[in-house]
């Protein structure tokens, strides 16, 4: 039986990693969640001792953490260097490749 729970992870990612850019704002590290079905954005508060500075000048891999903060979905960065059209983890990389057109 799938639990409502289930279906919110889903929806929002939770535990997926995607290639994003980042930008600043006010303060905070935040891109456009890229799930189009998600409500929330993401905030990168986790791994920002790996970035060498902030904002990144290019995309970096972040893994969506299951948390709220400000109203925003956590996020942590993983990765300096990833492939804008790859997405791993919950089969994600599915998603890409219909994106992609080659699913």
């Amino acid at each position: 039986m799938t639990s409502i729970r289930d279906l919110v992870s889903e929806s929002l990612a939770v535990g997926e990693t995607f290639c994003l850019a980042l930008e600043e704002r006010d303060g905070d590290l935040v891109a456009p969640h890229p799930n189009a079905g998600s409500p929330m954005d993401l905030l990168v508060r986790e791994g920002l001792e790996l970035l060498p500075e902030q904002p990144p000048k290019g995309s970096v891999e972040v893994e969506v953490v299951g948390r709220v903060v400000d109203g925003r979905l956590v996020g942590r960065v993983v990765g300096l260097e990833c492939d804008p059209t790859s997405v791993e983890s919950n089969g994600g990389a599915e998603e890409a490749d219909d994106e992609a057109g080659t699913g």
